[in-house]
């Protein structure tokens, strides 16, 4: 699990030039799988979207552009982070932890939750938080980082996120320490079937993953009983 108050501060030091650095690091594929994950929503054709970990509000805005009738609304722990989710105009916002969300039971049809779980101080109490806050029979769609699991591709990988992503991600945002230590929790965070296991363990009853960018990224649907 990741330590909250290092996550908090780390976020809030490279909150102006976080998005910058993603579409650099990502080659703008970030946008690619934001889009995927938007696109599968809008066939659930929900009214109420929390997006967990909304920080600069990118999946956010591209739920609410696939989902013109829903209301989508955003929730971060980190008030920089939605600094600039409100300079994107992107506004129906709240500060919240994920571990304690001010919200009621089943508040919501719709959770998603990008790049952010892997940052939270439990992931299991997280992902029982987001059952809690979803409607019986609602959807929650995590989307992260994941390691490719063929040989060669994923030692490659590990080669870039441990040693070229600090470096490049330091030079854009002058926090090279943070991206150490961030780089360094997509290696520990659990993916494909353990990530599966992880969520139906936590208050879901189905979970299936899928690979994006040959296992660069993964996005997992999960369904709560109904």
């Amino acid at each position: 699990m990741q330590d909250a108050g290092y996550v908090r501060q780390a976020f809030a030091g490279i909150a102006r030039r976080y998005v910058v650095a993603n579409h650099v690091l990502s080659l703008g594929i970030d946008c690619l799988w934001r889009r995927t994950t938007s696109k599968r929503i809008a066939k659930l054709a929900p009214q109420r979207v929390l997006d967990l970990a909304t920080g600069s509000g990118d999946l956010a805005q591209a739920v609410q552009a696939a989902c013109p009738a829903a209301k989508v609304l955003g929730a971060d722990f980190s008030v920089p982070m939605m600094r600039e989710a409100q300079k994107r105009r992107f506004h129906r916002l709240v500060a919240a932890d994920g571990l304690r969300l001010p919200f009621q039971d089943g508040a919501f049809d719709v959770l998603t939750v990008g790049f952010g779980l892997r940052n939270m101080a439990s992931w299991p109490l997280a992902l029982q938080e987001m059952s809690r806050v979803l409607r019986p029979g609602g959807s929650l769609f995590v989307l992260d980082f994941s390691i490719p699991r063929l040989p060669g591709l994923r030692q490659l990988y590990l080669f870039y996120l441990k040693n070229i992503m600090p470096r490049i991600a330091g030079w854009i945002t002058c926090q090279r320490a943070a991206y150490e230590y961030l780089c360094g929790s997509i290696e520990r965070f659990p993916s494909g079937p353990e990530m599966e296991t992880l969520i139906q363990s936590n208050g879901f009853q189905t979970a299936h993953g899928t690979p994006l960018t040959f296992g660069i990224a993964s996005l997992y649907e999960a369904r709560k009983a109904g």
